[in-house]
Order: C-alpha cells, then structure tokens, then sequence
C-alpha cells in the first residue's frame, strides 16, 4: 500500500489529492496548518486553511491570495483523498490536517501544543495510523510552567517594576504567544503598549472576535513618560534594538521556551525570564502521540534525532523528516525585522 503522504523537495505531498500541506515552495494547491510565516507561505496557486487562519494569512501575504476556508471538523474530497482540520492548539485557528486515502489515515500535526491556552482552540487528538508531529521541545528539560502560575510570575514582575517606576518590556512572538499573554494580563497595574506588528496582529484577532485587554500602540511620536509603569509587548527582536531605546530604564523580561535551558536569558541579556511555549513540552508531545493511537511517526524541526531515537525505544517506527520548518527558533527570533508593518512571528 502507498504512503497517503511523501516528503518531497517542495513539502509534504498527497499523490491521491495532489495537494501539498504548509509547503515551502511555490506549489498549485496548498493546505495551511496555521498563519505563521515558514507554514504559510507566499507563491501558492491556491490555499485551503481554517477559517480562523484565513484572515492572518491574508494580512501576512495580501488580501488577493486565492483562500478557501474550512471549518474544524468538516470533510472534503479532493481527488482521492478525503481531508479535514483539527484544532491543534498552537495559536488562533491552527489545525492539524487530517488525510484519508485507501483505508489509511496520516495526520499532519504542524505545530501544536496540548496545553489549553484560554484563546487558541484546545488540541483534540485525532486517532490515524501515522503521524507526523514536530519536535522543537523534544527533550525532558522542557517543562512549561502551569498556565496560572505563569500569570502570578508575569503580573508579579510587572507591578514591582511599576512600582519602582520603571516600564517592563516583555519579548513574544507577534502572533500567538504575545496574545495568550495579553489575556492573563492584569490592566489595574498600568497601561499596556505594543509594538506595531503586535498590534496590527491584534486588530486582525480581534476582528475575529477575540477578546483582548485594551492596548496602546507604540507609535514613533509616542512618549514614555506619559505611560507611566506601562507593560510593553514586542516582538523578541525589538528587545534591546533602537526601537525600545524610549523606555529608559525598562525591566526587560522574554517569554519563551527556550527560558528552561540555563544561560539562554543572559545571551539574551534579559531581567527576568518566562518559561513558555506554544509548542508542546516533553510531557505534551509523548502525551499526543499516545492519543493518536499510531505506531508510525514521522519526527519534524527541533530535537528529531534525539526524539526518534526516544520514540524507537518506545516501540514505535520513528522516522526524521527533514522539512523547512523552524518551530520556536531563537535565530528565527534575531532575524525578525521589528519596525516591519507585517506579522512577525
């Protein structure tokens, strides 16, 4: 029996479809797991996504992109497979994409994470015969810090700063990750500012009708002393760059997950580090893998060689795939350009 899913030179392929999932060359037809920037990108004849990734690519790539939108759950036929999308729990609409041909089911996770974040949908396992997940936190040392405790720490650190008079800039990806940490905020501190591309990403959510706490623009004429204790949210990049050279004395903390590997926040030269990730832990990736139910799997972007092995010991037929796929890349963060009007991840 044929694979329902090869790995070619331009992404992941489906012959019986012949459609190809979050390729990174240009291609006819492409199916999006979520909108960030090395699944979703420029040059497709044609997209197929969720409807809550739908109006992010857009922003990203231009409104003329031709998209057509499912919803999570609902089937289609394409050729000879059947496919549909999953919540996958990573950020706002993403999925995991569900493709059926000959009896066989594979499962292209993207990126996901099996914590409930309070605004992404949760992730649902989705029972298949293989599966092909990602591994940007495969190692025991990654362990996230329970979501309630996150926001004791954030809000904590925040209000000592305030206190002392001092603003706090805080470094998370543009889509996703700055949000979820907007939710937890606490507003009566002081007020909350954002970088441009944090907030562009915001107006696309909340047109979506996410609820976000109120925010202000971080614009060129903007003074900082008249934000007083503000909560400032950027991008990683624009920590330490001429752009957060306004805020004179700022506390600067960097929520990611990189925060549980010991010196990462001194090369990063931050105050104060969060352990946070919207991408699966050790425990949420051996965890998900249970829950499919699948003995092939297919190891992407992070730790592969190392989780193969893991998932070989485990019993499973593991197999690396190399893909073009980051995950939560600390290079990917140094290379964001932060004054750029577009997403940045």
């Amino acid at each position: 029996m044929a694979d329902v899913l090869t790995f070619t030179d331009s992404g992941i392929y489906c012959a019986a479809g012949d459609f190809h999932i979050d390729p990174w060359k240009p291609v006819a037809r492409a199916l999006i797991t979520h909108g960030h920037s090395d699944h979703a990108r420029p040059g497709m004849g044609a997209y197929l996504c969720t409807d809550g990734t739908a109006p992010v690519m857009r922003h990203r790539l231009g409104a003329d992109i031709r998209a057509e939108t499912m919803a999570y759950g609902e089937t289609r036929r394409i050729g000879g497979a059947t496919v549909s999308f999953h919540p996958a729990g990573h950020v706002p609409g993403s999925a995991q994409i569900r493709v059926e041909a000959g009896g066989e089911v594979w499962v292209a996770s993207g990126d996901y994470k099996t914590v409930d974040d309070g605004l992404s949908t949760p992730f649902e396992p989705v029972a298949c015969h293989a599966f092909i997940t990602e591994s940007t936190f495969g190692l025991p040392v990654f362990n996230w810090t329970p979501q309630d405790e996150l926001r004791t720490q954030i809000n904590g650190w925040w209000a000592a700063n305030a206190a002392e008079g001092r603003a706090s800039l805080l470094g998370a990806y543009a889509l996703g990750k700055a949000q979820r940490l907007l939710t937890g905020l606490d507003p009566s501190i002081g007020p909350i500012l954002t970088h441009g591309a944090v907030e562009n990403t915001n107006e696309v959510l909340r047109a979506q009708g996410l609820a976000l706490p109120d925010t202000i623009r971080v614009t060129p004429d903007l003074v900082a002393r008249d934000h007083p204790g503000a909560l400032v949210l950027a991008p990683p990049s624009a920590l330490g760059s001429p752009w957060a050279g306004r805020f004179r004395g700022a506390s600067s903390g960097f929520a990611s997950g990189w925060m549980a590997l010991r010196g990462v926040r001194r090369r990063r030269a931050a105050d104060r580090g969060f352990i946070v990730s919207d991408h699966a832990d050790w425990a949420g990736l051996n965890a998900a893998i249970r829950a499919t139910g699948a003995h092939r799997i297919f190891v992407t972007h992070g730790y592969t060689s190392i989780f193969r092995r893991w998932l070989e010991e485990q019993g499973y037929d593991a197999a690396v795939v190399e893909t073009a796929y980051e995950g939560e890349s600390l290079d990917a963060e140094a290379a964001e350009t932060p004054d750029a009007p577009e997403v940045v991840e």
